[in-house]
């Protein structure tokens, strides 16, 4: 029987190609892309995320309001971000395809012309995560070795866990590869990652904005603020699915093994 992740993937990928509105495809990329860049700053509405990924138009919330083009591209990228992810969802994580990843979500924004942030390569200058509690992250000229340590590490293990995904999020968060965009990459490796290794994927809520950053900040310390904050997401992701009767079909491990 096949497992209820494999079955949730093949649904996002068969909604992908036929575009069913109202699906779970339709709901993650509308929830990925809102969320996500909220997160870092984006000033569009969840209802003008929707109005983008459905009509390719948004309409301002009122008549003066001024629309930020690069918050307008990013969204369509991060649509695109996460078509790619789900058409080489089994591929292996190197550093060209993390380079990919953070190329296809800038594409055509104001930093893809600004040398500073070097987009389509790894930073070339120094930078940070948060302002007040600061994580401090690698050097330009580390970039390269603290990601192959990285990625050696993790395609050596031959069986992963929740914890071994959410560990490898807090290590490239903290290398912060690239000039902008880290965020956004990191919490789209994370879907893949939960997808192809048959874990419930989930989607980082801007609700809960504050509980991830100090989950974040407080790992070394202190593990469980970001655990669960991260099994709350699954919960939200897991609920969607089962209101929408994508689970319906699913059988749970412990059933399988009843059969």
């Amino acid at each position: 029987m096949k497992s209820k992740i494999l079955i949730l993937k093949e649904e996002l990928l068969d909604q992908k190609v036929r575009k069913i509105k109202g699906s779970i495809y339709h709901w993650s990329q509308v929830t990925f892309a809102f969320n996500s860049n909220k997160i870092e700053g984006s000033r569009l509405t969840e209802d003008q995320t929707e109005q983008i990924f459905d009509t390719n138009n948004v309409f301002a919330k009122k008549e003066n309001d001024l629309l930020h083009l690069d918050d307008l591209i990013e969204a369509r990228n991060h649509f695109k971000l996460f078509d790619f992810m789900l058409d080489t969802i089994d591929e292996t994580i190197t550093k060209d395809y993390l380079i990919k990843l953070n190329t296809i979500l800038k594409k055509g924004t104001s930093y893809e012309d600004d040398p500073r942030y070097n987009v389509g390569g790894f930073k070339t200058r120094p930078n940070i995560i948060g302002v007040f509690n600061v994580i401090h992250t690698s050097k330009p000229e580390d970039v390269g070795k603290d990601i192959d340590q990285l990625l050696e590490h993790y395609n050596s293990l031959s069986s992963l866990q929740f914890k071994d995904i959410v560990s490898f999020h807090v290590q490239f968060e903290r290398i912060h590869p690239f000039g902008d965009g880290n965020g956004r990459v990191g919490r789209m490796l994370m879907f893949k990652q939960c997808l192809e290794n048959d874990i419930m994927p989930f989607i980082v809520l801007d609700r809960d904005r504050d509980y991830y950053m100090r989950g974040l900040s407080e790992w070394d310390r202190d593990q469980t603020y970001l655990m669960e904050t991260l099994h709350m997401q699954q919960d939200v992701y897991l609920d969607v699915c089962q209101q929408l009767e994508i689970l319906e079909e699913m059988v749970d491990e412990e059933d399988e093994m009843e059969m």
